[in-house]
């Protein structure tokens, strides 16, 4: 009985934040692009990028990089959320592209979607360790996950624009 409510109650908060995400996707479909633009929340870009090729383009030191000196350098929980929050928009961003490039457009969302699971699974797995107060071992490496993520997500974005919109990319360039 107590397993059967517990499913039901996981059913339940599933299909709520599912729901929800197909809310928050229409909404943004619907945004102009300045709207979106406008929708962009700061994060730490210097800080995201030496993590991101740290993971993305190992050097011979790349173990110096500590997973405290991670957390500071992606914003900590904060970072991490706006990075998330943002991830949802450069995909809007991209779709956007569709209207005037659709081939080209589709493939890069489709890449920055899955780079947008990888983003929002990485950050899920840090806030429950978060929330539960363990620092866990593997914590640095969705550090690593989240941070190259949206470092691809960007500079994916950042191509298709320069490809296919130059008159926008320096306002995109800007934002992000």
């Amino acid at each position: 009985m107590v397993s059967l409510l517990i499913l039901g109650i996981f059913l339940c908060v599933l299909g709520y934040g599912l729901v929800r995400s197909y809310i928050a996707a229409n909404e943004l479909a619907r945004c102009t692009w300045d709207e979106l633009l406008a929708q962009v929340q700061p994060v730490q870009a210097d800080g995201v990028m030496a993590v991101a090729l740290n993971h993305l383009v190992p050097t011979k030191d790349q173990l110096q990089l500590e997973p405290e000196a991670m957390w500071e350098m992606l914003g900590g929980l904060e970072g991490l959320l706006r990075m998330r929050e943002n991830g949802r928009i450069l995909i809007a961003l991209a779709s956007y592209v569709e209207r005037w490039n659709f081939d080209e457009g589709v493939i890069i969302a489709e890449r920055m979607r899955r780079d947008g699971l990888q983003l929002r699974r990485a950050v899920f797995h840090v806030m429950v360790a978060t929330f539960l107060g363990r620092r866990a071992i593997r914590i640095p490496f969705y550090l690593l996950e989240a941070a190259s993520s949206y470092y691809l997500m960007k500079q994916r974005l950042l191509a298709l624009y320069e490809m296919n919109h130059v008159g926008l990319y320096p306002r995109l360039a800007e934002a992000l």
